[in-house]
């Protein structure tokens, strides 16, 4: 039986409650019967990410490959999907999958992110080719972020006026108008839905493949956004914050391909959204304190800043 790592224990009861502590007293049953069925056998320490835990396997044939079992949730049925639809192409293979177990048997890439690579245009041109690649047409089923767009906007609005914040009129219009301008209407492209540098790994088969997607149809420019966002603390450290942020959008819009003033709509959606959020929820690095505003403030700052055309 495997050990389940007590840091993804606790922060899945602290998440999920007694679901979450039940889901883990059942979770090293759940991935022997699936060890048996796939025929693997352990082949390194027990990993986890957020919601799932990872385990290094090798199958018959001596075929590495990783089994990952997720805890039950709606964000995380159509991974397997996304998976399937790209069949390598960007991302690692999918070997098997149980819908019902949330679990895949998945090609092993190596433990390194994107985030140990210190230079920042090596970094996002890499997760700009990624993007490129992964933006294939959406299968049938998968949700369509078209259909958050009223729940975006209704969000946006409220945040604007019940919270106390920095952010410029401007800012939060400009969001605003995103989600009414590009939000409704997007294309039928697959989309990870969680694109940053954590989040791409280094491989064998290929020098970086992508894990973890949501897995959902939309704008590829979307993806472009979430991808900046997460880039926010290594912007932070720049001596001139504008030029780093239009240098980052510059080298991702051409090496994804992508119109660059529809990505920096879609950053600048993210960063008042992330601005928001702070402040009602935190942030996993800060949940409250000096550091939580000081944070909040940053993303207010940066969401100014991508409003502003170039």
């Amino acid at each position: 039986m495997i050990e389940v790592p007590e840091g993804f224990a606790r922060s899945t009861v602290e998440r999920e409650g007694e679901p979450g502590a039940v889901w883990l007293a059942e979770l090293p049953g759940i991935v022997e019967e699936l060890l048996a069925r796939w025929g693997c056998v352990p082949d390194g320490e027990v990993m986890h990410g957020g919601v799932g835990v990872i385990v290094p396997v090798r199958q018959e044939g001596e075929r590495a490959a990783v089994l990952k079992v997720s805890f039950p949730h709606p964000g995380n049925v159509h991974e397997p999907d996304a998976f399937a639809a790209w069949d390598g192409r960007g991302a690692v293979l999918l070997h098997e999958r149980d819908d019902g177990r949330f679990a895949m048997l998945l090609e092993r890439a190596r433990t390194s992110t994107l985030t140990e690579v210190e230079d920042g245009d090596e970094v996002v041109t890499v997760a700009g080719r990624i993007s490129r690649r992964l933006a294939v047409p959406a299968p049938a089923g998968l949700p369509r972020l078209r259909a958050q767009a009223d729940a975006w906007e209704e969000q946006l609005l409220r945040d604007a006026d019940e919270l106390t914040h920095t952010l410029s009129r401007r800012a939060v219009d400009a969001a605003v108008a995103t989600v009414r301008e590009l939000g409704r209407v997007q294309p039928d492209t697959l989309v990870h839905g969680d694109l940053h540098a954590g989040n791409i790994l280094r491989a064998d088969r290929e020098p970086w493949l992508a894990v973890d997607p949501k897995g959902c149809a939309g704008d590829p420019a979307y993806d472009g956004g979430t991808l900046l966002k997460s880039r926010a603390l290594t912007l932070l450290a720049a001596d001139d914050l504008r030029k780093a942020a239009r240098r980052a959008l510059d080298v991702f819009t051409e090496a994804a391909e992508l119109d660059r003033e529809r990505t920096r709509r879609w950053a600048q959606f993210h960063a008042v959204q992330a601005a928001f959020w702070g402040r009602r929820h935190g942030f996993r690095i800060a949940r409250s304190g000096p550091r939580l505003d000081w944070l909040t403030e940053f993303a207010d700052r940066l969401a100014d800043l991508l409003t502003e055309r170039p």
